[in-house]
């Protein structure tokens, strides 16, 4: 294990960089995972990060021990920091006090629509995209599809909200939907506050897509077009709409449990 103390030095730089930077992020195709459960959760998905990074005050704790000795079985390099500058790169406030540098997977090109998958139509908001993928994950969707306007999805915040998600799902980028909509081989299911079609009357025992579209402006024009239904959640009350990852969330656990019945 290596001990860094001194903020000039070349790797602590370019952590703060990655842990401060999103365009630093993107630029070296690095992403940052902070604490215990995803660094867990990591190892037992995906293997040896690129680079492990611990604060000396959480080398008492047993978790972050354990995780440290996969780490070094594995061949990751390890590096230690004092408190104060693993503060200055941890989000996570009074959190343990461990990161795992990963490098951010990027999944070949996006293959046609046929399996059950989610579609982020401008999903800004990275606490809705992180809670979106985490629903996914734990109801069966496998793929998931950004459009350019939608949060990042390996950025922080997101993965703190998705909790580990992201390592189970196969999630494609920058993607133009409406060609990857207009040439689906699965019916492609458009969530709207103004659909006639409600959700409770849909046969969804088989793979569909879901098109969820931005928190203010919902689902654009064209994919509303494009889908092969239009369909409402139905609520009562005087709430205009659900929050997009309520919806997500309903959304995919009735398909799973028509599926399961």
């Amino acid at each position: 294990m290596k001990t860094i103390s001194s903020r000039d030095n070349a790797f602590y730089k370019d952590l703060k960089a990655l842990a401060t930077s999103s365009q630093a992020r993107r630029k070296a195709g690095r992403s940052l995972l902070d604490g215990v459960h995803l660094c867990q959760t990591w190892l037992d998905l995906r293997g040896a990060p690129v680079h492990c990074v611990v604060s000396e005050g959480a080398l008492g704790n047993a978790e972050v021990t354990a995780i440290v000795a996969r780490c070094d079985a594995l061949g990751a390099p390890v590096t230690a920091l004092p408190d104060a500058l693993f503060n200055a790169v941890s989000q996570v406030e009074h959190g343990v006090h461990l990161l795992f540098v990963i490098a951010t997977p990027q999944p070949s090109k996006a293959p046609a629509l046929v399996e059950a998958a989610v579609l982020l139509d401008g999903v800004q908001d990275p606490g809705n995209v992180g809670s979106i993928l985490r629903s996914a994950a734990a109801s069966g969707v496998k793929q998931v599809y950004c459009s350019p306007g939608t949060a990042f999805c390996w950025s922080p915040k997101v993965l703190r909200a998705a909790m580990g998600a992201h390592f189970v799902l196969d999630i494609f980028e920058h993607v133009e939907l409406a060609p990857l909509a207009r040439a689906a081989k699965i019916p492609v299911l458009a969530t709207s506050g103004y659909a006639a079609r409600q959700l409770y009357t849909l046969d969804l025992r088989q793979p569909v897509a879901w098109v969820l579209g931005h928190e203010g402006q919902g689902v654009s024009h064209e994919l509303l077009d494009l889908a092969s239904e239009r369909v409402v959640v139905p609520h009562a009350g005087q709430v205009e709409s659900l929050n997009v990852a309520a919806c997500a969330a309903v959304c995919f656990f009735e398909a799973l449990r028509q599926r399961q019945a």
